[in-house]
């Protein structure tokens, strides 16, 4: 795919891209940028989000971005630590995942802008804190460019004092997401409550989210309930936060409907909307539904579209391995690893049709159903007013340090009344 370069794109190249992506990319014509970049051009647009595409394998990324080139859209490329980190399921990681979009972006001509994204980095504990200090570092090195600080695991006091500790950690012009409650259903809601003690104790310290993950009804991986994200309480959340000028992350974006999807995308603040387990799924040829959900047969077998993804003997190898492994269902996401090889080995035809069975539909919900169209001019133009790869925060502090001390956070934190849901493994 031959580029046209306008002179917009070739001053928001020179000026555009973080100093750690210029840096592994000299001579680059991929326009990685910040987190934040995309969010602004999501929210000058209003009304409209873009997708966060969990790229779980090489066609996945390759589809999201031939998609985002039709739409003219802003996108960001994301790894979960489940999927991308040092125990990861994915041969796509935390070290490796800009480097394939950037060798992506290049060979395929793609000028619109893409954030590299490293989501659900979970804290679950003290050693977790210790460890990211040493980690978080090496990511951004290896051209992460936006980074989800996960702490929801903890409750509210905890999360708040290790999205403080690990912030230092993070440069000051990159995405940066916060989290409150886990993602797992219609249990545990967030509550306003829970998401402004977040929000205010981050801003008193300086700290300023680009986004915020709330659990607002749904799940990650294949949905088994019909509720699914809860729009009013998510609009309700984000009307709290206003003066903090915080846009939503919606998580588990696969398996609630089209009309869902518009609606978060009309009736609420959010800009980034995460998709992981219907790529993967697509991307393997398996037939899902307009929920992105894979459908099953009556044996509750997923359903496998004869001519598309990977080819007939490669699936009846997964099947067979997946039932050897005890793997059913969401537990598919498991055959990433040890099947990443066979994939890229199959015939060219078979691996263009896995891309193309994911482009087809990231660009509908780009196109259809999150209003994201046309706002990778609106990115190049917060670079350019801007002057700068860093866009620098949406907000500016509101509240008052002494107010917010360890002491004071876990007082307040004990008056909060909070309801986190069941326990147990919750990861993407």
């Amino acid at each position: 795919m031959s580029a046209n370069y306008s002179s917009d794109f070739i001053k928001a190249l020179e000026i555009g891209r973080p100093p750690n992506v210029a840096q592994l990319f000299p001579n680059s014509k991929a326009l990685i940028v910040s987190g934040k970049v995309i969010d602004r051009a999501l929210r000058s647009k209003g009304q409209a989000m873009t997708i966060a595409a969990n790229g779980r394998n090489r066609f996945v990324i390759a589809g999201a971005l031939a998609a985002a080139q039709r739409a003219n859209a802003a996108i960001i490329l994301e790894i979960a630590k489940s999927e991308g980190g040092a125990e990861a399921y994915c041969a796509i990681n935390y070290w490796n995942l800009a480097i394939l979009a950037d060798h992506l972006m290049n060979q395929m001509g793609i000028t619109v802008p893409v954030a590299i994204h490293a989501d659900h980095y979970g804290i679950k504990s003290a050693e977790d804190v210790a460890t990211a200090k040493e980690e978080i570092p090496s990511m951004f090195d290896a051209g992460i460019t936006s980074l989800a600080i996960d702490a929801s695991h903890l409750p509210d006091d905890e999360n708040l004092l290790a999205c403080l500790e690990l912030s230092p950690f993070v440069p000051g012009w990159a995405g940066l997401e916060a989290e409150v409650g886990e993602i797992k259903g219609a249990e545990g809601l967030s509550t306003a409550e829970e998401a402004l003690f977040l929000i205010r104790g981050l801003n008193a310290h300086g700290v300023f989210p680009d986004w915020i993950a709330l659990n607002n009804g749904t799940a990650h991986g294949i949905q088994s309930a019909e509720q699914g994200i809860q729009v009013e309480l998510t609009a309700e959340i984000h009307r709290a936060l206003e003066p903090y000028q915080v846009s939503g992350a919606q998580h588990g974006t696969s398996g609630n409907s089209s009309d869902r999807l518009m609606r978060i995308a009309a009736e609420t603040h959010t800009t980034k909307a995460n998709v992981a387990t219907a790529l993967q799924m697509i991307s393997w040829g398996v037939k899902v539904n307009d929920y992105g959900n894979a459908e099953l047969d009556e044996q509750g077998e997923f359903i496998k579209v004869v001519g598309a993804g990977v080819t007939e003997e490669v699936w009846a190898q997964m099947r067979a391995y997946a039932a050897e492994a005890g793997l059913s269902g969401g537990g598919y996401k498991k055959l990433n690893l040890p099947f990443e090889n066979k994939l890229l080995r199959q015939p060219a035809a078979v691996r263009a049709r896995m891309a193309a069975g994911v482009e087809e539909f990231v660009y509908d919900l780009l196109s259809r159903v999150m209003n994201a169209v046309d706002t990778a001019p609106l990115a190049l133009e917060a670079i350019l007013a801007a002057g700068s790869y860093d866009l620098g925060p949406k907000a500016e502090r509101m509240e008052d340090p002494a107010e917010w001390t360890e002491e004071k956070i876990r007082a307040k934190a004990a008056a909060i009344d909070s309801d986190k849901g069941p326990s147990g493994d919750f990861d993407d």
